[in-house]
């Protein structure tokens, strides 16, 4: 495949052209070392390393065109060399253009948000399908071309992952495409390029202080998603959450709120709620859905508002619904095998999102219910939060068990340490720290009154721990189910 260099530039803001455009370009790359032989290579200032230092290396390589923000101090013979203001924005520019922008071809919508990204994408995707129509989904459990699984890595690749990705979709007849759109994505322009149908928000809260430093520019990474809506787009916004409004302040796409809590477009309503169901209202319509807790009522808002927006059948939306199944890892809940002790495993890892599911377990089980929460915080990441996540876990459980999560390139025990901080001493007495995540598990469950609620929190539908740089096979559902076959065999 070759793609005339003039035709890659047509939509990118060049500032500067050295060389020959009516040339053929073989390859378009961002990694220095699968740069090719008449390819383009585009230096991008990443978060560990600069693109820019490996430009003479390229070079050398014959490489037919370099994109950068600066020009390097010796020019070879034979590349063409471009200068733009912002080299990450531009490669996603590209790389739609080298897929032959497949974001216009289908409809794309983005969900954003701290919580509820992957079950709205997730549940929206489903909807498509139930609907007859082909999908694709880009998600951090797992990309989808219609019924083909495709691994994932990130919550929202890279540029040219991405449009690669969208591309297939196209090519496999897709009408539909639901991704979910991280802080992170906006900030970096890995979404650049692009054309949304629709954008989601769901909710703001604590989390990615690490890369983002404060809630502001968190919160703006958000805002970057609806900026650049076009017109003819859908912005749907959490009228309930107090951010929503000022996301989309200065979006050109057409506004539309859904809210459990006051007027709005489209309105939800929880009536009766269960560990294994709720029974809601939808803009006055009656459904039994299979999920719990107001958390799951606000996504499943969303995925109702967005169906219509979106031109499903309103007649089939509310059945379908009443069809659709929770995400792996998310409030997914299982049962000891003489029904004592329940089980929930939740991919809660911020101090909001445990909230919402204690306070949803809270809700069922009732005051005299005993709640045991097992839950750790990711090691390298927004050191801030950890103590505020064991504060939130502790008053809202009988017991707490601290321990591992994915602590990377730090020590469990400091990382527990920190958690500890935020307890104050009646929580201390009612916690334990168990710093081996299977160990933890098991002694909560054995440990377990009947009637008790375990939750799991934390990494949800991950199979992994993450370890001095090694993942180590971990999965916290295939954890329950050996203690509780330990604990009571089948």
């Amino acid at each position: 495949m070759t793609v005339k260099l003039s035709s890659l530039l047509e939509n990118i803001d060049v500032k500067e052209i050295i060389g020959d455009t009516d040339r053929n370009i073989s390859s378009l790359e961002s990694d220095s070392r699968k740069a090719q032989k008449e390819g383009m290579f585009v230096a991008v200032r990443g978060v560990t390393t600069d693109g820019h230092k490996y430009i003479p290396v390229v070079a050398s390589t014959y490489v037919g065109a370099i994109v950068c923000e600066e020009l390097p101090g010796t020019l070879e013979k034979g590349i063409t060399y471009i200068k733009v203001a912002d080299s990450a924005k531009a490669l996603g520019q590209l790389a739609s253009a080298w897929y032959g922008h497949p974001s216009t071809k289908l409809r794309l919508i983005g969900v954003t948000g701290t919580n509820g990204k992957t079950t709205t994408a997730t549940l929206l995707y489903e909807m498509a399908r139930m609907e007859g129509f082909k999908a694709g989904l880009l998600s951090t459990v797992c990309n989808y071309i219609d019924g083909l699984a495709i691994p994932t890595t990130h919550t929202t690749p890279d540029p040219l992952t991405l449009n690669a990705l969208l591309a297939r979709m196209v090519d496999e007849g897709c009408e539909y495409a639901f991704m979910e759109v991280s802080s992170h994505a906006a900030v970096q322009h890995r979404i650049a390029g692009l054309r949304f149908a629709g954008g989601i928000f769901s909710n703001l809260t604590r989390d990615h202080l690490d890369y983002h430093k404060t809630v502001e520019n968190y919160m703006n990474a958000k805002k970057m998603f609806f900026d650049m809506l076009p017109a003819d787009a859908f912005a749907l916004i959490n009228a309930d959450e107090k951010t929503g409004n000022y996301m989309v302040q200065n979006t050109k796409a057409r506004v539309y709120t859904y809210s459990l809590r006051s007027e709005a477009d489209f309105r939800g309503r929880v009536l009766e709620t269960r560990l294994d169901g709720t029974l809601m209202m939808f803009n006055g319509q009656e459904v039994e859905v299979q999920f719990t807790g107001r958390f799951n009522a606000y996504n499943l808002t969303a995925v109702y508002g967005a169906s219509l927006l979106a031109g499903f059948d309103p007649e089939t939306v509310l059945v379908n619904m009443s069809m659709l199944v929770p995400v792996a890892g998310r409030f997914q809940t299982f049962r000891s095998n003489d029904g004592k002790v329940t089980a929930i495993v939740d991919y809660a890892h911020t101090p909001d999102a445990l909230v919402n599911v204690l306070d949803t377990i809270r809700e069922i089980v009732g005051s005299d219910g005993v709640i045991i929460t097992v839950t750790g915080a990711g090691g390298n990441r927004d050191k801030g939060k950890r103590p505020i996540m064991a504060r939130e876990a502790a008053c809202r459980s009988d017991r707490l068990i601290l321990t591992s999560d994915n602590p990377r390139e730090e020590d469990p025990d400091a990382i527990i340490s920190d958690m500890k901080a935020g307890l104050s001493p009646d929580e201390t007495r009612r916690t334990l720290s168990i710093r081996d995540r299977r160990e933890a598990i098991r002694t909560a469950l054995q440990t377990a009154p009947e009637g008790a609620v375990v939750l799991v929190a934390g990494k949800g539908h991950e199979t992994y721990q993450e370890i001095n740089g090694v993942r180590h096979h971990f999965d916290d559902r295939e954890e329950i189910n050996a203690a509780f076959n330990e604990i009571n065999p089948e």
